[in-house]
């Protein structure tokens, strides 16, 4: 079958555009890769503020589930930063804010249950603020701080794992990523929901990044 005149040139149109999108995917792709961290010495991480990128931040908790498993969760609400200065960095003020009503259990009527049970509406905020910095060992350390959670205020420290600082997508930025965990007792702060069924230690799991303002 042979193309007229006029269908040819919007062939060509058609397929010039397709060769286009795909170019900028590769290039996107080559662009994710050339993101990785240049760096995973603390020391060597770029001064300055920096604001937490919700779009990659998870925050995981596990509570004993009657002896069978620890039922797993997440919080999809939270924000924050922190300061850093390189020269300085046992001085690094981190805070960290959570939004109780986004707790993520897969299920919406039980998100509301569960939700309920941090009485959101009372304190609408779970709050972190580092209080020290130690490290422990090569991009590893302790950082403690104090947790507000259902309006009681408590100590926590948090294992960190410093996973490295360099380029965002596309050689855009600056970012530096962290892992960690911690526990605590739900007890310590007055959050009783769902006892006898679920126990008292809470896991905490973190994957965060961060960009530089």
């Amino acid at each position: 079958m042979r193309l007229s005149d006029q269908q040819e040139p919007r062939m060509f149109r058609r397929i010039s555009t397709a060769f286009l999108i795909a170019l900028v995917a590769l290039g996107a792709l080559g662009g994710a890769a050339a993101a990785d961290p240049t760096t995973r010495d603390p020391a060597k991480a770029p001064a300055g503020v920096y604001e937490l990128d919700r779009r990659h931040a998870s925050l995981i908790v596990k509570i004993a589930h009657m002896g069978f498993s620890n039922y797993t969760m997440r919080f999809n609400g939270i924000t924050g930063g922190f300061t850093y200065d390189p020269a300085n960095w046992q001085s690094t003020k981190v805070t960290i804010n959570v939004d109780p009503k986004s707790i993520d259990t897969a299920e919406n009527g039980f998100n509301r249950t569960v939700a309920g049970y941090f009485e959101p509406d009372k304190y609408p905020t779970i709050t972190f603020t580092s209080t020290s910095l130690s490290q422990t060992a090569e991009g590893q350390g302790k950082l403690a701080g104090e947790l507000t959670l259902h309006g009681v205020t408590k100590p926590v420290t948090l294992d960190v794992v410093f996973n490295g600082a360099g380029p965002g997508l596309l050689g855009l930025g600056t970012r530096v990523g962290f892992s960690g965990s911690g526990q605590i007792n739900r007890r310590d702060f007055g959050i009783n929901g769902g006892r006898p069924f679920a126990g008292d230690r809470v896991d905490l799991l973190f994957e965060v990044e961060f960009v530089k303002k």
